[in-house]
């Protein structure tokens, strides 16, 4: 993200390691054909492949500081971060399944927490080369351009991103006589990344989340003038020792309140 060199701010140091450990995890990805990788399966029959691991590695190597903390999906936890200001929450691949079944919606997710806060993040689709990025007080970037959250005021008509599995299951089945458009897709944090940047107007879940799946996205969408806020009303925080929340809504500001309302009334 280009920052005005005579006025850094706080946050520019930190988007320079991410977008540089995003260009290196697309390297990685190159030694690999989606559609054509074995995966193994973690408890949950959540998939994981030597992609996953391959980035993860890398991102840690890349990103980690002394007197920082690391929490991610493929690494095992250490709870020392619960005592650190500054913490990386990454998942080095979110959408695996897609990956696997050679479907273009995954991402490397990369998040920076300050005092339980995502302030800064990262995402990047290697299938598509898209990269975005963005801190709290310098906005966002999609590919290097400016962009930010969509201006619309009205559920009608608005592109709502919805999980696939969650579609898959039923879950969004009540929303079939609603009066915005859902759009299937793989990723979470890839939906994020699109509402951050305008290409959609919203997302919700109503499945848990991991930190690691949503904190990038979320840093990205409040850095692009949106709102994020979890299924219990309450804003994003980083950081906790169970790191997991109970769904999520997020998308342009101008549709909070109708949003929320539309969701909390299908719980």
């Amino acid at each position: 993200m280009p920052v005005d060199s005579a006025a850094p701010h706080k946050y520019s140091e930190v988007l320079e390691r991410i977008q540089s450990a995003l260009e290196a995890s697309r390297k990685v990805f190159e030694r690999f054909t989606p559609g054509e990788i074995a995966a193994e399966y973690k408890a949950g029959m959540d998939p994981v492949t030597e992609a996953d691991l391959a980035v993860n590695a890398l991102l840690h190597k890349e990103l980690l500081r002394e007197g920082e903390g690391w929490l991610s999906e493929e690494s095992v936890d250490d709870l020392s971060r619960l005592q650190k200001q500054r913490v990386w929450i990454v998942d080095p691949l979110d959408g695996t399944r897609e990956f696997v079944a050679g479907i273009p919606e995954y991402c490397i997710s990369i998040a920076y927490a300050e005092n339980g806060d995502a302030v800064a993040g990262g995402i990047c689709n290697p299938a598509t080369n898209e990269v975005f990025l963005g801190a709290i007080g310098l906005g966002v970037t999609y590919n290097g351009k400016p962009v930010k959250t969509t201006a619309r005021a009205k559920l009608k008509g608005a592109t709502i991103l919805a999980s696939r599995s969650e579609t898959k299951r039923g879950e969004w089945k009540r929303f079939e006589t609603a009066e915005f458009t859902v759009r299937q897709m793989g990723s979470v944090a890839y939906k994020l990344a699109l509402v951050a940047a305008g290409l959609a107007d919203a997302t919700f879940s109503l499945v848990p989340k991991h930190e690691w799946d949503i904190a990038a996205g979320a840093a990205l969408i409040e850095s692009g003038g949106g709102f994020f806020r979890t299924l219990d009303g309450e804003p994003l925080r980083c950081n906790r020792e169970r790191p997991l929340i109970q769904g999520l809504v997020a998308g342009a500001a101008g549709l909070r309140a109708q949003l929320v309302r539309v969701v909390q009334s299908q719980r």
